[in-house]
């Protein structure tokens, strides 16, 4: 007799409504474990006196690129729609910048377009892009090729982004960031759109309003840079047709996910990029799914599982070479060797969970995230009871690295990548007509 058909779909959703269950707990572990962690910093740093001002450093770090950011992320995941509202989102969950631009045509009609009106594609972020920024912006080198930070409209990143540099330095700039629109999707109204924009002027480099993290500012005419964006293409392609929406998103003043202020009078334009010749050129880069890209908080969380496993074999090779140190008043070698067996296979386990997780394989995500808050909630037990308290010489460097390692695995970005579908296309193509096809 054959199986019913139904039993694998059931499954498979009650498979995805545990895993989303279990993010939903790490996601919290994590903004709780890291407001315990800027907690016990600033205790610390009372402790050490305030002449230890690398104690203020890393607590101001804590506070602006781990907790305020979950903060939002939970807050946000309560009171912000999760459909389309004429808005970009930051990783965080906060709405970004407007989007502002869109486009008809294909993803080489665009390219070709952008480069002959004077734009230069901007790198991805990677740690070598953020410290070039950093330094170029500081020593006011130029970096035609600068970073721009992420952000989300369909649930995904920017496809690319393309930016024109202002005096020589990233830190003015002009930028727009680019979306493929989903198949058949449709702009509110019913008007088609093969991509959207978000454009935006870069004025300086200063604090976050609603995270304190060091960021660029915007210009607050976001229109300004819109028809700017507008009129370089039009200025480089005169077939490019363009219309425009009045009042498409209605006019308003408001904040980017930055605390930026915005003001725009809502009107959306359409250009029309399908005329446009194409030579037979190579596009500068083909952009993947964001969701098929390594994001860098799981290459993050990959590291620090193997950090755990390296932890655990240095304490067995210190067990091995100064056995006496270890062993306590009774306690024969035989049990001390036992336990440096176990701390060899743990932290070969590690080594191996480490490598799943850096392939994106979401159990292992899931297992390493439930080791962390185990280890996390045997301490907390530990201090509740009477135990000893949290220092920088004992039990603070695992107790960070844990719930780093949470904070990094439970993010947006890592989920989405764990839990993608393989089978997916790595590439979004164009049909001829410029109509977007997956």
């Amino acid at each position: 007799m054959t199986r019913p058909v139904v039993r694998a779909p059931v499954a498979g959703v009650a498979r995805t409504a545990l895993d989303t269950a279990w993010d939903r707990i790490f996601f919290l572990v994590g903004g709780v474990a890291a407001a315990w962690l800027t907690y016990l910093l600033l205790e610390l740093s009372f402790q050490w006196g305030w002449g230890q001002l690398w104690f203020t450093f890393v607590f101001w770090a804590m506070l602006a690129y781990l907790v305020l950011p979950r903060l939002h992320s939970i807050l946000t995941r309560v009171y912000v729609p999760d459909y389309f509202i004429g808005r970009a989102r930051t990783s965080d969950g906060l709405l970004g910048d407007p989007v502002n631009v869109a486009l008809l045509g294909s993803e080489a009609q665009l390219h070709h377009v952008m480069r002959r009106a004077g734009w230069t594609i901007a790198d991805d972020v990677t740690l070598a892009s953020s410290w070039r920024i950093i330094t170029s912006t500081l020593l006011r080198r130029s970096y035609l090729e600068a970073p721009v930070s992420p952000l989300f409209l369909f649930g995904r990143q920017q496809d690319f982004a393309y930016q024109q540099e202002v005096d020589g330095t990233p830190g003015k700039r002009h930028h727009v960031r680019f979306w493929r629109c989903p198949p058949g999707w449709l702009l509110p109204g019913g008007v088609a759109a093969d991509w959207l924009a978000a454009g935006t002027y870069d004025r300086s480099v200063g604090f976050s309003l609603f995270t304190l993290q060091i960021t660029h500012k915007i210009d607050e005419h976001t229109d300004d840079e819109r028809d700017h964006i507008v009129a370089s293409i039009s200025a480089a392609e005169p077939s490019a047709d363009v219309r425009v929406i009045r009042d498409f998103s209605t006019g308003y003043h408001t904040r980017n996910g930055g605390g930026d202020e915005i003001a725009t009078d809502g009107d959306l334009p359409i250009v029309d990029l399908r005329a446009t010749p194409v030579p037979g050129v190579a596009v500068p880069r083909l952009p993947s799914d964001s969701r098929n890209r390594r994001p860098a908080p799981t290459i993050i969380g990959a590291a620090l599982v193997a950090g755990r496993a390296l932890a655990a074999a240095a304490l067995a090779l210190s067990v091995l070479l100064f056995p006496a140190e270890h062993l306590s008043e009774g306690q024969s070698q035989l049990v001390l060797y036992a336990g440096v067996a176990v701390l060899v296979l743990s932290a070969l386990a590690e080594l191996l969970l480490a490598g799943f997780v850096f392939l994106g394989r979401n159990w292992a995500r899931t297992l390493a995230m439930a080791v962390s808050t185990a280890a996390i909630g045997l301490q907390v037990i530990d201090v509740a009871h009477g135990g000893p308290g949290i220092t920088l010489q004992t039990n603070l460097p695992g107790l960070t690295l844990d719930i780093l390692l949470i904070l990094a695995l439970s993010s947006e970005r890592s989920r989405v990548y764990a839990r993608r579908d393989r089978k997916e296309p790595k590439r979004i193509a164009a049909r001829p007509g410029g109509r977007a096809a997956i």
